[in-house]
């Protein structure tokens, strides 16, 4: 099988995993373009070399986009980008006449923009340094009370009215190009378009836009980041059975942070997309276990506290994957430190706790079926996977990010805690290494160097990485 795969931008959760789930399965070819070619947070990537590139890659079975990356450059510049629509739609017009000389399956994804909660401009335009909590609130106010409501209209008064004006224009660009995508789909150009709520709230201008597309036929599920791999999933034609099981199960009906709905309906959602079905456990084929959490979602980064996980850990008797959503942004150190003394288990298969509820369950799934069902199983480029997660999720997100301020070599600070890793998985790599791909603490990237020798370094050949 051969997929093209177009991500969102340049970011190892986005790049490198992808990369790394296919590579569990040697019977594919999977074609990414050349990471030089993608955004990152302060540039855009070059469409132009994007196209030239599909030319000259063979036939493929599958095509994965971003579409925010055609459309915009990336998914940050999509809430960046000054350009008119008329601009985009030109451009959008020549990669669908791309696609339409292919005669594979496309699965496609869209954001609707995000209202970020807070002053941070990192990934936004520059106003919202000054401007976003109070532009989030005028938009929580004009959804759940209507645009001329005294709440709404008290919003609205804390914005310059230059700056709202812009926003929302960026937001009725955006939206209409969402819209085109729809027609789109009725011509029959996509065999699978998505929407993503991307970083929501109950209410927001972002889930009126998503009420509006949704009357129109489209696709919407909560998450961002995680929905090509969740696509990718779908790549694999086996379509197995999970049971998913809560640690709390009195509060899978509480809403994550980040989410619109509640953690049980996000896990299922993500389980339909990726192709799975839903079965009581007697008949499952895998168990999901999700350590949720009580109250509220906690967040180490904003010290958002919430009670851990209280144990005691029982491994399920049958096939397992553990998403750990109880925190968002990283894992539950005292479910960690229970899994880590239950004896080894076969039954485990993987384990995530990657931001948030929709991003660690999505990339979960995913993983789970190109480790589980591959049809040539490598078993090197899995544990290499499965490593990987550990490490960010846990030893680097639960733990050293913690006592960071800057962006400093975290080499000498991973050792003690892989050890432990390995110690629970039975097997070790080489060596490790790390660094910042985009500057900042948010996100490390992980590089596992396995055995020259073995099996993983041998397969991992031009069809597992990028075409120049």
């Amino acid at each position: 099988m051969r997929i093209c795969f177009i991500p969102i931008d340049n970011r190892p959760v986005c790049y490198i995993l992808p990369k790394d789930i296919t590579a569990c399965d040697s019977s594919i070819e999977f074609y990414i373009p050349p990471r030089e070619y993608l955004g990152g947070l302060n540039n855009n990537t070059n469409i132009e070399k994007i196209y030239d590139w599909m030319h000259s890659i063979p036939h493929t079975d599958f095509t994965i986009i971003s579409l925010d990356t055609i459309a915009y450059g990336g998914l940050i510049p999509s809430r960046r980008s000054n350009a008119n629509i008329h601009e985009i739609i030109s451009n959008l017009n020549k990669f669908k006449n791309l696609l339409k000389n292919k005669s594979d399956k496309i699965f496609a994804f869209s954001s609707i923009m995000r209202i970020s909660n807070n002053n941070i401009n990192t990934e936004e335009k520059e106003y919202w340094a000054q401007y976003g909590t109070k532009i989030f609130d005028y938009s929580c106010a004009r959804s759940k009370y209507g645009e001329n409501s005294p709440e709404c209209l008290n919003s609205k008064k804390q914005i310059p009215s230059e700056i709202l004006k812009d926003y929302l224009q960026t937001r009725k660009r955006n939206f209409e190009i969402n819209k085109l995508y729809l027609d789109w789909k009725n011509e029959g150009l996509f065999d699978k378009l998505i929407f993503s709520k991307d970083d929501c709230s109950p209410f927001g201008i972002n889930i009126d836009e998503a009420a509006v597309l949704k009357s129109l036929g489209a696709d919407i599920i909560t998450g961002a980041d995680e929905i090509p791999l969740t696509l990718l999933a779908r790549t694999i034609e086996k379509s197995p059975s999970l049971c998913p099981i809560f640690t709390e199960e009195d509060s899978k009906c509480l809403i994550s942070n980040y989410e619109d709905i509640s953690v049980e309906n996000s896990a299922l959602m993500q389980a339909e997309l990726a192709g799975f079905s839903i079965k009581p456990y007697n008949d499952a084929d895998i168990i999901l276990l999700i350590n949720n959490f009580k109250k509220q979602q906690g967040e180490l980064v904003t010290n958002i506290m919430t009670e851990p996980f209280s144990g005691p850990f029982i491994p399920p008797s049958k096939p397992y994957i553990i998403a750990d959503v109880r925190l968002a942004n990283g894992a539950d150190n005292n479910l960690i430190n229970k899994l880590f003394k239950t004896p080894k288990d076969t039954n485990f298969i993987a384990y995530a706790a990657w931001n948030t509820t929709a991003n660690t369950i999505g990339s979960l799934l995913s993983i789970t079926k190109f480790i589980r069902y591959a049809k040539a199983p490598n078993p090197s480029a899995a544990k290499k996977l499965i490593l990987t997660r550990f490490i960010d999720d846990w030893a680097y997100q639960a733990n050293i990010r913690q006592n960071l301020k800057t962006t400093q070599d975290i080499t000498t600070l991973m050792p003690p805690l892989i050890k432990q890793i390995e110690n629970f998985l039975g097997y070790s790599a080489v060596s490790y290494s790390f660094s910042y791909p985009w500057n900042r603490l948010f996100e490390i990237e992980v590089s596992i160097n396995m055995d020259v020798n073995n099996e993983f370094n041998r397969s991992h050949s031009f069809s597992n990485s990028s075409i120049n």
